[in-house]
């Protein structure tokens, strides 16, 4: 690991009364795959929004790459290298698989989408090359939304990638996918942090996933940071044990 790429410093987050996030800090090597875990209600997709400006911070700054981002527009922060994948896929359902990809890739380049023929073959290279990188170069023809529900996790993995992403966000990357397609989706995850050079942050429930996929893993509840350590220190932290994996884990 080498210096971070992502830093966390003592955000905050009211709702009125409510304080979704209490003094939150952490940091994120390049190239980790970081997972946050916590109950329902812990704080963990308010603090995706705070790192990624979709929710302005009470109190605290984020620190992205040497640069504090606080306060920054999100689609500014896309270009700055960081990118969120949503649990429920935000897909141009009525477009191709291709034109989902072109898009992106189009607007990362800074482009207005043209209508002319020429639109067809457009940076084409570049967005095969990522829908390669997801196994989904055959269906790139195929209308988005007839895709399986794995295959759309796979599209917009896909778009994503057409970013240029140095900092990928996942908001519970496994959910509604068959156990089997969800640890293909991690490892492919996985594969790609790697080749690529990503760091990869990630909301996760699904214990199982986490404790294989996660090079560290930091605990939230009630807003608050209890816990950050690799998987086994988590799996042996007696505290985290009792507030959220019910008494210890296999």
């Amino acid at each position: 690991m080498s210096e971070p790429i992502l830093q966390v410093e003592h955000l905050n987050r009211y709702f009125g009364a409510l304080h979704a996030t209490r003094d939150v800090s952490f940091t994120v090597p390049q190239g980790q795959i970081r997972a946050i875990i916590g109950p329902n209600g812990a704080g963990k997709s308010t603090l995706m929004d705070l790192i990624t400006n979709r929710t302005t911070p009470t109190s605290g700054k984020v620190v992205f790459q040497g640069m504090d981002i606080t306060g920054m527009a999100p689609h500014k922060i896309v270009h700055k290298g960081m990118t969120k994948c949503f649990q429920i896929s935000k897909l141009f359902n009525a477009l191709t698989v291709y034109e989902n990809v072109q898009i992106a890739r189009i607007e990362m380049n800074r482009k207005t989408f043209s209508l002319l023929p020429v639109r067809d073959t457009y940076l084409k290279a570049e967005v095969v090359e990522c829908l390669r990188l997801v196994g989904l170069q055959d269906k790139m023809n195929e209308v988005a939304a007839y895709l399986s529900y794995g295959d759309q996790r796979r599209l917009d993995i896909a778009i994503a990638l057409a970013m240029d992403p140095k900092l990928l966000i996942l908001d519970e990357p496994a959910a509604g996918v068959a156990r089997e397609e969800a640890y293909t989706l991690m490892q492919l995850i996985r594969d790609l942090a790697a080749k690529r050079d990503m760091t990869i942050l990630f909301i996760e429930h699904d214990m199982d996933i986490v404790f294989n996929y996660a090079d560290e893993i930091s605990v939230l509840r009630d807003g608050a940071l209890i816990a950050s350590g690799t998987p086994e220190e988590i799996k042996n932290n007696a505290y985290v044990q009792e507030a959220y994996l019910g008494g210890g884990v296999s």
